[in-house]
């Protein structure tokens, strides 16, 4: 019955109004609304190339921006360098110049002790590396005659090999081609030091900041520490002042972790060394013990000084332990000792390690695989502490079942 009614009011109102229900109209007010329809599709259309083009530029602004950070690292590489080394030495003092702190010295005065310490044990590990040094380059002539029978024997192995390869590459022409022959002057001396004058300059200069660095940051440390909280706004101070307080925890405990590994690695290198009868054992084994610390190609560098104290010195067999006790060894405290001593705090993912040595050794050099934990280590903390970037600090971190 209603669709009757319905109907009938229609036919009503177009008996009351035939113009308005006419053909033409219909097609007019049918013809308006594709043109609404239109419309409108294409202010949508135009709302989403609009959104994608600033997509597009926000997009475009991330990367220039990055790439100008990367540019001013690579760039202020010895001052961000030596104002890092700066921040690690304070955070080793820091607990000396509390416990002067707590037997009632000032802090100005307990910082300038530690820091008038650390240079005095700086200068003097200096001065005994260099006297070994020294006395290891004198003692290296006497074993000159074997190294050189030693370097014979490669270069005349190596020299078959090279004439057997050319008698199967070389041409079935007759006669011999003549060979080009460059002359080039030999670079003297003062050439040499010239040339690395400035980069020496510089370090030298880096290097004498640090004290002064490292003095005014124990010193003026609660007052910096206060100062960068309240750069926050107020509702987010208690979380940047945990979040400095956790960075300056995980710095800590790095810092200690690897002296303890490096200590650790130096005794035994030292004792295999002794028992090897390598010169110079306790001064090689030394430095072989905590260059192994370097990631990656810390194993390769603590080859160098035994093998090079060795030669000529060692057989064949004792050139296998060498090998076998220093590979063995990094990977012990690599896979070992790291993990639970230093891994345990910093949790980071082993590809995110990778990843940051990779980039810090591009952009610093040797320093970056140096700096390039703690970095990632501090990046992952803040990201666990801002709420857009967590995700970030859970992809930087190792998940609970890869801690298990």
């Amino acid at each position: 019955m209603s669709i009757n009614k319905r109907s009938a009011a229609i036919l009503e109102a177009e008996e009351l109004n035939p113009r308005e229900f006419s053909p033409s109209n219909r097609e007019l007010k049918h013809t308006s609304g594709e043109q609404e329809l239109s419309s409108t599709a294409a202010v949508i259309e135009e709302a989403e190339i609009l959104h994608a083009s600033i997509r597009a530029g926000s997009i475009a602004q991330i990367v220039m921006a990055g790439i100008a950070v990367i540019g001013l690292l690579y760039l202020l590489k010895l001052v961000m360098v030596t104002t890092l080394v700066a921040i690690l030495l304070a955070f080793v003092l820091e607990p000396l110049v509390g416990w002067f702190g707590r037997i009632r010295f000032p802090r100005p005065i307990g910082a300038l002790v530690a820091v008038t310490l650390l240079v005095c044990l700086a200068g003097n590990l200096t001065f005994f590396f260099y006297n070994r040094a020294v006395g290891f380059a004198i003692q290296l002539p006497r074993y000159s005659e074997k190294i050189r029978d030693s370097l014979a024997n490669f270069r005349a192995q190596t020299t078959k090999i090279e004439e057997s390869t050319r008698s199967v590459l070389a041409s079935p022409k007759a006669g011999k081609q003549p060979l080009p022959v460059e002359v080039q002057e030999a670079p003297g001396l003062s050439r040499v030091i010239s040339a690395g004058t400035g980069t020496l300059a510089e370090v030298v200069l880096a290097i004498s900041f640090i004290p002064f660095l490292v003095y005014f940051m124990l010193t003026w440390k609660d007052h910096m520490l206060s100062a960068t909280v309240r750069l926050f706004p107020r509702e987010h101070r208690l979380v940047a002042h945990r979040t400095v307080g956790r960075i300056s925890a995980m710095i800590r405990s790095f810092i200690v972790g690897n002296m303890l590994i490096g200590l650790i690695a130096a005794g035994v290198s030292t004792v295999v060394f002794w028992s090897l009868g390598i010169p110079y054992f306790y001064f090689l084994g030394v430095i072989s013990g905590f260059v192994s610390l370097i990631p990656y190609l810390g194993v390769f560098l603590a080859l160098l000084p035994p093998l090079a104290a060795g030669i000529g010195i060692v057989d064949k067999t004792k050139v296998g332990m060498i090998l076998l006790s220093v590979i063995g060894l990094h990977i012990f405290i690599m896979n070992v000792l790291y993990p639970k001593i230093v891994g345990k705090r910093l949790r980071l993912n082993p590809l995110v390690v990778t990843l940051s040595l990779f980039f810090w050794a591009w952009i610093w050099g040797a320093m970056g695989l140096i700096l390039a934990v703690p970095l990632v280590g501090a990046t992952k903390i803040i990201c666990d502490y801002v709420d857009s970037l967590r995700g970030l600090g859970d992809w930087l971190g190792v998940s609970a079942e890869h801690e298990s």
